[in-house]
Order: structure tokens, then sequence, then C-alpha cells
């Protein structure tokens, strides 16, 4: 009830704050990359279940002849690649937290395709709420290989209390402002996770 409650707090406190940059990156999203302005996709939230992750959009919807969505690289635009930059695509999140579908710090939700890849002990990274930002982000982001990745959520998953949360907030302002880890090697964003030692895991 703490956590849930820090949540709330510092998501309405963070909209509040942030209410100039939100709207100004709105306007500057639909006059770059147009309607519509926000991206939705299905994460798996606590215990594997679905919800509707909000970011910013950052890729325009190009299509091949057989109407097949081009690659993320292709369809980047240098302004999506500077939202990205900054983490300012995240910040519709701040509202998936106030619903209750995420919480501020937790391991990040990944793709739902995912899940039937993760061993029995990944898999324990859905006992919790997703998180805007995790140990993992502060610790490489999308540069450490999954397999690192899903072993620091673990670790948060049996270790999480409120003073590591709080931790994990003050680190993600500095990994943010240096921009760190924001794409994995040869990729535009995180890589695609196959199970472990995979080729696209690293």
């Amino acid at each position: 009830m703490l956590k849930r409650l820090l949540d709330i707090s510092i998501a309405l406190l963070a909209l509040l704050v942030l209410s100039p940059v939100f709207f100004y990156t709105l306007i500057k999203v639909r006059r770059n990359l147009g309607a519509p302005i926000f991206f939705y996709q299905e994460r798996p939230g606590k215990n594997g279940q679905l919800f509707k992750m909000m970011k910013f959009r950052s890729m325009k919807d190009i299509c091949d002849i057989q109407g097949n969505l081009l690659s993320d690289e292709e369809r980047i635009t240098p302004f999506g690649q500077k939202l990205r930059s900054t983490s300012l695509d995240e910040m519709p999140q701040l509202l998936n937290v106030i619903k209750g579908d995420m919480s501020i710090v937790g391991p990040r939700p990944m793709l739902k395709e995912f899940i039937q890849h993760y061993t029995p002990e990944q898999a324990r990274r859905l006992e919790v709420k997703p998180g805007m930002t995790g140990l993992a982000q502060i610790s490489g982001r999308n540069e450490l290989d999954y397999e690192k990745r899903f072993e620091l959520d673990v670790w948060y998953v049996d270790h999480h209390n409120i003073f590591i949360d709080l931790k994990i907030m003050f680190k993600t302002v500095s990994v943010m402002l240096k921009k760190e880890g924001i794409n994995a090697p040869g990729h535009v964003g995180p890589s695609i996770f196959k199970g472990n030692h995979s080729k696209d895991s690293k």
C-alpha cells in the first residue's frame, strides 16, 4: 500500500511539474508525425496480465507494397530518435502508473511474445508490477543482454523496498541526463529476445 501511495503521489506530481513539457511534446509529435499522437502496445503486467502501455509516437507508419510495416530503422525519424534519446516518449506511462497498470519502479514491461521464451526463473519478473524504470535501466539499460537484465529484475523482485526504489529513481535521473543505454548495439531501441543464448538476445 505504501508503494502504491508513493507511485500515485510521484506520478501526479511529475505530471503537474512536467505538464508544460508534456503538452509541448504532444504538439511537436503532432506536427512532426501527425496522428495518432500516442502509441499503444499490449505488454504483460503483474502475473502476466496484459495492459496497454502508452508512449508518445516516435515512428512513421510506413509500409512496403505488401502492406507490412517497414523495420524500426526505416521508420524512425530524426525527431523520433531525439524523442527517445531524452526518454520523453515515456512520459505518458505516468498515466499507466496512475491507472495501476505500472509502478514508478519495477522490471520494465517487455513484449508479450517474450513470455514464451522465459525460463521459470526469468518468469518471476512478472511477480510484481512493471515499472517506468528499474534496476536494469540504471545498470546499462538496452546495452545489457537479456539474461543479465532478467537476472537484475528477479533480484529486484526478491529485495525491493522503498529505499531501493528511491535509490533507483535518483540514479535514473543521472542515466537519463547522460542518455545512456538507449539502443541495443545494432538496433533502434532494444533487440528481440528469443530465449537464452539466442543470437538476438545480446
